[in-house]
């Protein structure tokens, strides 16, 4: 069995510090709902929720394992982000103290025939056209059973990473007209990262802060990469000019090189269509992908790197180098790259100090 391994590290104190950050762009009045799903996105959901639980005022998952676990650790508010679709899962829901999401007619049938309207939140759809109540059936449902009671009205944007989009703000006026429809008691949610960076007018009653949290909200280089994703050197190979380097030959040498051979391949989740010229970092020097990704290696461009040595760290994405430079030159999103990592790579959660 070898010794070596590739390592995933989670930093704790880079998640407070984004959080931190994020927070500060708040009015006073807007609650920090952590979206902690999937398993806190790879990064380990119990350890994430004790670290951050004095920063966050809730947390938002889908599945309701996910929330059982949550609860054993904190008596904050747990959202189930997609609702409940059984009646026991609403009796579970209940007994563990859970809010949810009531997005369409069947979720509002097993709420109503158990009478209890507590802690909901009512999805619209105001363009996502996803999941969600169209507006004219909401406003039945509201005049109907709603009228006199206190829950949040929620909606989720389409595009708020971009600040130009014109869909941000045709759901900002639907919303906001739908809400004025509303008694005072209701609160308002429509804000995930990108609109909080973006739209600080826009934030309402809660926040819903995903991607921010870990570092894969690309436009503000103030939020770092809470993962460090990491493999040593194996090999090292001089290579002279025309030579093929790889699977299908597809990264041919315009000059002689020297090729690193890296541990890491697309059985531990590293995206087999990565490009050459990906940007990695081996001794805080940046170096690129050259060759295809197999199934356990990577080969590396390291030419120009320093006293480059077998055994010495290879970075795909660290605080050093944002998970962004992966995800945006590949066409790939930061949520995939934060999901994707295997089991047999070795995950180290540093908690914060």
């Amino acid at each position: 069995m070898t010794a070596i391994n590739s390592e995933l590290i989670i930093d704790g104190n880079v998640l407070r510090t984004n959080i931190s950050y994020i927070k500060n762009k708040l009015e006073n009045k807007s609650k920090f709902m952590a979206v902690i799903k999937s398993d806190a996105y790879g990064h380990n959901l119990e350890e994430v929720t004790e670290d951050i639980d004095d920063l966050a005022d809730g947390y938002g998952v889908v599945r309701i394992d996910e929330a059982r676990k949550i609860r054993s650790l904190s008596n904050k508010k747990i959202l189930l982000m997609q609702g409940i679709y059984s009646n026991d899962e609403f009796l579970e829901a209940k007994d563990l103290n859970l809010d949810m999401v009531v997005h369409n007619q069947d979720q509002f049938q097993i709420v109503k025939k158990n009478n209890t309207f507590n802690n909901l939140w009512l999805k619209i759809n105001t363009g996502m056209n996803r999941l969600g109540f169209e507006i004219d059936d909401f406003i039945d449902i509201y005049n109907k059973y709603l009228s006199n009671k206190r829950f949040t009205l929620m909606t989720h944007l389409a595009a708020s990473n971009d600040k130009d989009s014109i869909s941000n703000q045709n759901q900002f006026k639907l919303f906001k007209d739908l809400s004025n429809k509303m008694h005072k008691d209701v609160d308002k949610s429509i804000a995930n990262t990108g609109c909080i960076m973006n739209f600080p007018d826009k934030l309402y009653d809660w926040v819903r802060c995903g991607i921010g949290m870990y570092g894969g909200y690309f436009k503000d280089d103030q939020i770092q990469t809470a993962m460090t994703l990491r493999s040593p050197v194996v090999n090292l190979r001089k290579i002279k000019k025309d030579e093929r380097v790889g699977y299908d030959g597809r990264a041919v040498a315009e000059k002689d090189m020297l090729i690193a051979t890296v541990y890491l391949g697309y059985a531990d989740g590293l995206p087999l269509n990565i490009k050459d010229g990906t940007n990695v970092l081996i001794k805080g020097q940046k170096a690129k992908v050259f060759g295809r990704v197999s199934m356990d290696l990577t080969t590396i461009d390291v030419t120009n790197i320093n006293d480059c040595n077998i055994g010495d760290w290879c970075e795909f994405f660290s605080k050093d180098l944002s998970i962004s430079n992966i995800a945006k030159s590949n066409d790939l999103i930061s949520y995939y790259l934060m999901t994707g990592v295997k089991s047999r790579v070795e995950k180290i959660y540093k908690r914060a100090d």
